[in-house]
C-alpha cells in the first residue's frame, strides 16, 4: 500500500493551542465503516472511542476550532454504519459527536463545552481521542511538538543571513534565511521580549551581532543573535504594547512584531487582514490539500483549478487565515477571484485570461444591445455644457478618437430653451449618465471676497530762520551817516545794497529803512507760511535801528485712505471689479498721424476662489491700486501698486497678503559762511529745515462662503 508522508499541522487562535496531528500515512486506510462512537474516563482523562469494522492503519487528520469549541477528525475511504448522524455523549467536557459523509470520507465532529487540545492513538480496530494531553498514553504514536517547528536535520547547518525590514504598517520584520526548510524553530515570549532558537544550527562570526534598529520607527529596538551549543539563539527586544506573528515559506523564516491597537477587545491583524489567527506546520504538502485545509477552517468554499499543482513547505504561527492564504498564493504564483462565498483559485495568467474574456464578452454584448433615448432636465448646469462634457473625444489607441463618457454608439443633444439634455445610448450607459448628472447638476456655492486697501501717511516738518538788518537815518536828517573808518573821513553804513548802505555826510540820499543784510527766513511747509517774531533796537534820537526777525514753522500731519472693493462669485469662477480714471495721451499712428490712447489709473480686484473640502478657501488674487502722477511731455505718469499671489484662508478669516512701507527724511541747513559757525551767535546767520514723510500700504483680504441669501443684500 502506498503511503504519503505529511508533517504535523497545528492551529493557534487567541493564544489557545489548536493542534491537529497529521498521520504519517494518510492513504493507508482500508475500506471500512464506523460502527460506534462512545465516551469514557480513564485515569482522569476524557477519551472518545471510535470503533471501526476493519483494523485502522493510520491516524486521522483533523483540526480544532475555538468558537464554537469543536474537534474535527477526517477518515478517508470510510463509511458509516451507525444509522444516525448524531451521538449524545454528555460526559465531562464532551457534549456530543456528529458524523458527516462526503466525497468518499467521513468526518467526526466532537462538540465540546470549551476548547481543548487533543491527541490520538491507534488500538486495533479503534481510534482513541485523548482530550487531556497532560497524561501521555502508553502506546502513543505522536511526539511532543516544539513551539514552532520540529527539526529533521541530522547535522548542524549554518544560517545564511539575518536581516531586518520595516513593514508598510509600521511593523518590524526579522527575516532569517535558513539553510533548508527542515530547521527546527522554537519561538516563545520571554519576559518583555521574544526568544527564537534555531535547532541544529550554527552562526558565522559576521552574523553574531547586536542590531540596534531603533531608527526604523517600529516596536522592535534590539536584535541579538548568538551561538549557544548546537543552536542559534535570537533575542528580539520590542517596546510598548505589541504582538507578534511568525511564518516560514520554504527556507525563509519571518517574525513580525507590530503595535497593538487601542481597542484591546479585538485582535490586531496585519494591513488589510481581518481573519481569525491560525498556525500551520506542513512539510512538502500538496498545494491543493493545503487549500482544502484553509477551506475547512473558514466559511468559504474554495474551488481550485486543475492547473494548480505542486507541493509547499509552510510554517505559520499566529497569522490571520486570509494572510496565510495570500502567502500560499504568492509562493505559487496563484490568483484568486471571489464570488459570494466561493473562492476560485488558479494561476494568475489563467485568471487574467478569464477576466479578459469576460470583458470582451461584455463589450460584444454592449455593441449588440438596443439603444434607448432619455431626457434629463438640467436645473443648475447648462445642457449645452453637459453635451460637451459627455461627447468630448480624446485620442485613443491607434491614433483614433474615443468618446469620453458615452459608448461608441451613444450621442447627446441639448435643447437650450428648456435646458434639457437628450441622451441616446444603452440602458447601462443611461444609468451611468443619470448618476453623473446627479453629481454635476448641483448648485454651486458662492463666495464673497472683500479687500481692504489701507494707505496711511505720517508727515513731520520743522523750519527755523532769521532776518537781521540795520538802518542809519542820520544822513537823511542832515547829519553824518555811517561810522568813521580811520582818519581819512571814510565812513561805513548799513543797508540792503551799496548805494543805500554806505552814505557820507555830503550824499544826502535817501536811506532804505527796511534793509536786511542777513535774509535767511524759515521755509513754507505743507503749503503753510511760517510765523515770525521781530525785534527792533534804536538809539534815543531814533535815527539808528537794529532789526531782528525770527521765523519758525512746525507741521505735523497724519492721513489715511481706505479702499474696500468687494465682489461675489461662484466657486472656481474668476471675477473682477475695478474703479478709476482713464487718461488720454497722444500716440503716433503707423501712417504718421496722431491718435489718442488711454492709460488706466484704477483700483482693481481680480480673484479666483476655490472652496476646499475642509471649508477653507484658496484664493488666486490680483490687486491693483493706481493713482495719477506728474505730467511729462503732455503724458501723465501712473503711480501703481500691484500684488499678485495665492493664499489659503479659513472661511470668514482675514489675512494680510502684502504691504509697502516708505520712509523719506530730509535735513537741510543754510548759513552765512564763517558767521554761521560762531557758537551761539551763529544761529543768527543760518536757517534749519527738517522734514520726515512715512507712507505705508496694507492689503487685507476676507473671503466668506455665502450660505444664506440674506448675505447677498
Amino acid at each position: 500500500m502506498k503511503q504519503k508522508s505529511f508533517g504535523m499541522m497545528r492551529f493557534f487562535n487567541r493564544g489557545v493551542l489548536l493542534a491537529t496531528s497529521v498521520a504519517a500515512s494518510s492513504l493507508a486506510w482500508a475500506q471500512g465503516s464506523i460502527e460506534n462512537i462512545s465516551g469514557a474516563m480513564q485515569g482522569g482523562v476524557e477519551i472518545v472511542r471510535i470503533d471501526f469494522s476493519e483494523p485502522v492503519a493510520a491516524l486521522p487528520t483533523g483540526f480544532v476550532t475555538q468558537s464554537p469549541a469543536r474537534i474535527a477528525l477526517d477518515f478517508p475511504d470510510t463509511t458509516s454504519s451507525l444509522g444516525k448522524s448524531a451521538v449524545q455523549i454528555n460526559q465531562g467536557n464532551i457534549r456530543s459527536a456528529n458524523l458527516v459523509q462526503a466525497a468518499g470520507r467521513s468526518r467526526v465532529v466532537l462538540n465540546l463545552k470549551q476548547a481543548s487540545s487533543y491527541r490520538t492513538e491507534l488500538q486495533g480496530k479503534s481510534v482513541l481521542v485523548y482530550l487531556d494531553t497532560t497524561v501521555a498514553p502508553m502506546a502513543a504514536t505522536t511526539s511532543q511538538p516544539v513551539s514552532f517547528a520540529e527539526s529533521t536535520n541530522s547535522e548542524v547547518m549554518a544560517i545564511k543571513d539575518v536581516d531586518f525590514r520595516r513593514g508598510a504598517d509600521g511593523s518590524g520584520r526579522v527575516v532569517v534565511t535558513l539553510p533548508n526548510n527542515q530547521v527546527g524553530v522554537d519561538l516563545r515570549p520571554v519576559g518583555k521580549g521574544l526568544t527564537v532558537d534555531f535547532l541544529k544550527s550554527s552562526l558565522s562570526e559576521g552574523l553574531r551581532r547586536r542590531l540596534d534598529v531603533t531608527d526604523f520607527g517600529t516596536p522592535v529596538q534590539i536584535i541579538s543573535t548568538t551561538q549557544q551549543g548546537e543552536r542559534v539563539r535570537m533575542v528580539i527586544e520590542p517596546v510598548g504594547d505589541w504582538e507578534h506573528s511568525a511564518y516560514q515559506s520554504d527556507n525563509q523564516f519571518v517574525v513580525e512584531v507590530r503595535q497593538k491597537k487601542v481597542d484591546l477587545t479585538k485582535l490586531t491583524q496585519g494591513p488589510g487582514y481581518s481573519g481569525e489567527k491560525l498556525s500551520l506546520n506542513f512539510q512538502n504538502i500538496e498545494v491543493r490539500s493545503l487549500l482544502q485545509v484553509i477551506a475547512d477552517f473558514t466559511n468559504f468554499n474554495i474551488v481550485t483549478s486543475d492547473t494548480v499543482t505542486g507541493a509547499l513547505t509552510l510554517r505559520l504561527k499566529d497569522v490571520p487565515w486570509d494572510q496565510a492564504l495570500q502567502i500560499i498564493m504568492d509562493a505559487k504564483g496563484l490568483g484568486m477571484k471571489k464570488n459570494g462565498s466561493v473562492l476560485w483559485i488558479a494561476p494568475k495568467d489563467e485568471i487574467d485570461d478569464r477576466t479578459k474574456k469576460d470583458f470582451e464578452a461584455a463589450l460584444a454584448i454592449q455593441k449588440l444591445e438596443p439603444l434607448r433615448t432619455q431626457a434629463f432636465q438640467m436645473n443648475y448646469a447648462k445642457a449645452v455644457d453637459m453635451v460637451v462634457q459627455l461627447s468630448t473625444t480624446a485620442a485613443g489607441g491607434g491614433g483614433g478618437t474615443t468618446n469620453r463618457f458615452l459608448s461608441e454608439r451613444g450621442s447627446a443633444i441639448a435643447e437650450p430653451r428648456t435646458n434639457q439634455l437628450f441622451v441616446t445610448d444603452t440602458a447601462a450607459k443611461l444609468e451611468e449618465v443619470r448618476q453623473l448628472l446627479l453629481t454635476l447638476d448641483v448648485a454651486v456655492r458662492q463666495v464673497m471676497i472683500e479687500a481692504r486697501i489701507v494707505e496711511a501717511s505720517d508727515t513731520f516738518g520743522r523750519s527755523l530762520g532769521v532776518r537781521l538788518g540795520a538802518t542809519d537815518l542820520r544822513a537823511s536828517r542832515g547829519g553824518d551817516g555811517g561810522y568813521s573808518l580811520g582818519t581819512s573821513g571814510n565812513r561805513i553804513g548799513f543797508g540792503t545794497n551799496y548805494s543805500n548802505a554806505v552814505a557820507s555826510t555830503s550824499a544826502g540820499g535817501a536811506i532804505n529803512t527796511n534793509g536786511n543784510f542777513v535774509n535767511l527766513p524759515a521755509t513754507a511747509l505743507g503749503g503753510y507760511d511760517p510765523s515770525s517774531f521781530a525785534i527792533s533796537i534804536f538809539n534815543s534820537a531814533a535815527n539808528r535801528f537794529l532789526n531782528l526777525e525770527i521765523s519758525a514753522l512746525e507741521a505735523d500731519g497724519k492721513g489715511k485712505i481706505v479702499s474696500s472693493p468687494r465682489v461675489v462669485t461662484a466657486d472656481q469662477t474668476k471675477a473682477s471689479i475695478e474703479q478709476g480714471t482713464e487718461f488720454p495721451y497722444p500716440v503716433t499712428a503707423p501712417n504718421g498721424g496722431t491718435v489718442i490712447a488711454f492709460k488706466k489709473a484704477v483700483l482693481k480686484l481680480e480673484v479666483l476662489p476655490q472652496i476646499t473640502p475642509e471649508g477653507n478657501i484658496i484664493l488666486d488674487l490680483d490687486v491693483n491700486k493706481d493713482s495719477p502722477g506728474e505730467v511729462l511731455n503732455n503724458v501723465r505718469a501712473i503711480n501703481t501698486k500691484h500684488i499678485k499671489t495665492q493664499v489659503l484662508v479659513e472661511n470668514g478669516g482675514t489675512v494680510v497678503i502684502g504691504g509697502i512701507f516708505e520712509l523719506f527724511e530730509d535735513n537741510t541747513e543754510t548759513k552765512v559762511p564763517v558767521l554761521g559757525d560762531i557758537p551761539g551767535v551763529g544761529n543768527l546767520f543760518k536757517t534749519r529745515t527738517k522734514s520726515a514723510n512715512k507712507q505705508e500700504m496694507l492689503i487685507f483680504i476676507t473671503p466668506k462662503v455665502i450660505t444664506d441669501r440674506s448675505a447677498f443684500r
